[in-house]
């Protein structure tokens, strides 16, 4: 009897050569996607810079202000941000051509779950960045400027302030998701709420110790980020004891086509 190799196939639906093709596709999309919003951001770059740079030039002494101290600095820092600026606004498009990949996937139990839990993921996400922006960063920067030894003066190099800030922004846009992955764990049945309770201390323990890892060696930086954490953890303990695990029940897979 002829000996014939199976078809290769990813999830038994499709071949792994089409999954491979729109993965590039939706990869195509969202880098397209990003590509026009630093188009738009990029002329408004300088402005950009001033906004995001206005909590610190507040606390500036007088006659001071921030200085550019490599030769392309006062180009390249301005388009950095806005390239970055452009992926953070493009972040809805980019996790929903993530979710149209992974969709199909899916039973319709699990996609009326994970809906919810993208949305809130974004919203999450931007109201980090927003708490580091409103909250963090004056506390932050008044400390630091305030602290200057007699006869310094602050002058900020603008590159080093931007790098500054991008971390700040991306640690507490991260850390604010964590009650949708608490929420996560509980579905996929890795952790139940009682299992949740019962380290908490440890929790609280670790959320200081990456607020160490990710934010700048001060205590009002670390400790702004680690009681939000340890907030939102308990946040994500209050939805999690909401729900149940999820069950994977073949029967009830939706195999209609994802946007």
């Amino acid at each position: 009897m002829k000996d014939t190799l199976p078809e290769q196939t990813t999830g038994g639906d499709m071949p792994l050569v089409a999954h491979l093709t729109e993965l590039r596709s939706r990869l195509l999309r969202i880098v397209v996607i990003w590509m026009l919003i630093f188009a738009g951001l990029f002329y408004f770059a300088n402005d950009l810079y001033t906004f995001i740079s206005e909590p610190l030039r507040v606390f500036l002494p007088e006659g001071t202000s921030m200085i550019a101290t490599d030769v392309a600095s006062p180009f390249l820092t301005p388009f950095k941000l806005a390239l970055i600026s452009a992926l953070f606004l493009a972040m809805p498009f980019v996790l929903h051509q993530i979710w149209s990949f992974i969709a199909p996937g899916l039973y319709k139990h699990e996609k009326r779950i994970a809906v919810p839990l993208l949305a809130s993921s974004i919203v999450l996400f931007y109201a980090g960045m927003a708490f580091a922006y409103y909250v963090v960063f004056p506390l932050v920067f008044g400390f630091f400027t305030s602290t200057a030894p007699e006869g310094v003066a602050v002058m900020t190099d603008i590159n080093s302030y931007l790098d500054f800030v991008m971390t700040l922004f991306l640690a507490f846009g991260l850390a604010f998701e964590i009650p949708v992955a608490t929420v996560l764990l509980v579905l996929a049945g890795a952790v139940n709420v009682a299992k949740l309770r019962q380290i908490r201390p440890y929790v609280v323990v670790g959320c200081f110790l990456i607020g160490m890892v990710l934010t700048p060696p001060d205590v009002i930086s670390q400790t702004l980020l680690a009681l939000p954490m340890w907030l939102l953890y308990e946040v994500g303990i209050l939805f999690g004891s909401m729900l149940k695990p999820v069950t994977r029940e073949p029967d009830t897979k939706d195999d209609s086509p994802s946007a």
